[in-house]
């Protein structure tokens, strides 16, 4: 484990505490969660195997971009942890082939702490960021945090028989965990889901950046302000006709974001 350390991981005895134990997910709900882990360092894998096995979860490896496709398509992955330089297909054209395919939530790992790099990832469908080297504990809560959204648990799973929220011809069918505009399904990410929920949920209410990722990422906003507009226009390639000229997700200049309220808003 030391040689890991120095090459991508930090000890977490030296960074502190950040979010181990069960608080996100209960062991027994995490057994049957497949992590894929990607990266071309072997020991890397191995490391963050140990750590992710001893949360409950199946683990499921790769070495490199093409390989990392492959074991999607045969299996039932729940989420993807991939580094971004690796041979034959890197971590960036490997997230944009499987983005054509899934919508599961994917982390990527890399040794660039660039701002660019950061908004290329999310960019190209990444739902979260970290930078070499890194508290294994601190990826740990990541994977716990992007698996509660996308398995519906904690704020999604609502105690009610249906939950639809119309806005005009944007509907959310939080049941089934899918947006529809004017009929036609839009596929959206855990993340971009989860922020077009909470602005529809509250139409007409103003939600300033820092809000925004405090409520989706349950973690404090600080430097955040890049990751959250990438998403949102994300969100607005999807759902809108012309994005330039939105008729649902507005921005409230040096306010915040707000869905406006429909006639059958809910």
């Amino acid at each position: 484990m030391e040689n890991v350390e120095k090459k991508g991981m930090t000890n977490e005895r030296e960074s502190g505490r950040i979010g181990g134990g069960n608080e996100f997910i209960e062991k027994r709900k995490t057994e049957m969660l497949n992590v894929l882990v990607c990266d071309d360092d072997r020991e890397i894998v191995e490391a963050i195997d140990i750590y992710l096995t001893q949360e409950g979860y199946q683990v499921f490896k790769a070495y490199d971009g093409m390989e990392a496709v492959s074991v999607l398509r045969k299996n039932e992955i729940h989420l993807l942890v991939i580094d971004i330089m690796m041979p034959k297909l890197d971590g960036i054209h490997a997230t944009l082939k499987i983005r054509e395919e899934s919508s599961i939530p994917i982390i990527i790992l890399s040794a660039k702490s660039e701002d660019t790099d950061k908004i290329l990832g999310l960019n190209i469908g990444a739902d979260d960021y970290l930078t070499k080297p890194f508290n294994p504990l601190e990826l740990v809560a990541r994977v716990k945090s992007q698996l509660r959204r996308y398995t519906k648990l904690g704020s999604m799973n609502l105690d009610q028989e249906r939950n639809v929220y119309r806005n005009g011809g944007l509907l959310i069918d939080d049941e089934k965990k899918e947006v529809t505009v004017d009929g036609e399904e839009v596929k959206l990410t855990p993340i971009e889901y989860q922020i077009l929920l909470l602005l529809v949920k509250n139409a007409g209410r103003v939600y300033s950046i820092r809000q925004i990722y405090e409520a989706i990422w349950n973690e404090e906003a600080i430097g955040v302000d890049n990751t959250v507009a990438v998403h949102i226009r994300h969100i607005r390639e999807k759902i809108e006709i012309n994005p330039k000229e939105p008729r649902y997700l507005k921005v409230v200049w040096g306010v915040g974001y707000k869905v406006e309220k429909g006639e059958k808003s809910r």
